[in-house]
């Protein structure tokens, strides 16, 4: 069977503290790089766009490590839900760049290739829909994971249950994974 390592909630909140920390100065590093090469602005709209690239176009939840999984560990809110905010705001902050700073798109590679995704519905479009899909599963997974966690005594039919949704999940993973890869691969991006 397996055994899952329990850290204490000290342990876990300073660990999330510390992977939050180090992405955000990240984050704040590439800012800094990109307000001084475009001005503040500009830069600040090509880091933001770089963000909701990776919000909306990798089928993971990459926001999750920036805010899901701390929001849900010091407040108690369901990463399923922070995960549509994030969507949202990016979604949002595409179409306002699209509609009134597209310019902005050409300052960098990925941004480019953002672009076009954004501007060419078919077949680009289902980049999004399978990153979607397998951006809310891994958080749906999250989710059920952290509950399990939290409640060690529940039934074993509720652990039964887990296991074959872990399965689920990780074979429909492997599948938008794949299909995810091929799409990739007809825009002449190679993943090393």
């Amino acid at each position: 069977m397996f055994k899952l390592k329990t850290l204490s909630h000290a342990e876990t909140h300073k660990e999330v503290l510390i992977k939050f920390i180090l992405l955000l100065s990240i984050l704040i590093l590439y800012f800094g790089y990109l307000s001084y090469e475009y001005g503040i602005l500009t830069g600040g709209l090509v880091a933001i766009l770089t963000w909701s690239f990776f919000v909306l176009c990798t089928p993971v939840a990459d926001a999750g490590f920036l805010l899901d999984l701390p929001i849900r560990l010091l407040f108690g809110f369901r990463m399923l839900y922070s995960e549509i905010m994030v969507w949202t705001i990016a979604i949002a902050l595409n179409a306002y760049a699209i509609l009134y700073n597209r310019e902005a798109y050409d300052k960098t590679v990925l941004t480019t290739i953002f672009k076009d995704i954004i501007l060419t519905p078919f077949p680009y479009w289902s980049i999004f829909i399978l990153s979607g899909i397998g951006t809310f599963l891994s958080i749906y997974f999250g989710d059920e994971m952290l509950d399990v966690l939290r409640h060690k005594d529940r039934v074993k039919y509720h652990q039964h249950a887990f296991k074959l949704k872990l399965i689920g999940v990780i074979s429909l993973f492997l599948l938008i994974s794949f299909a995810y890869y091929f799409l990739l691969k007809s825009l002449n991006i190679e993943i090393g």
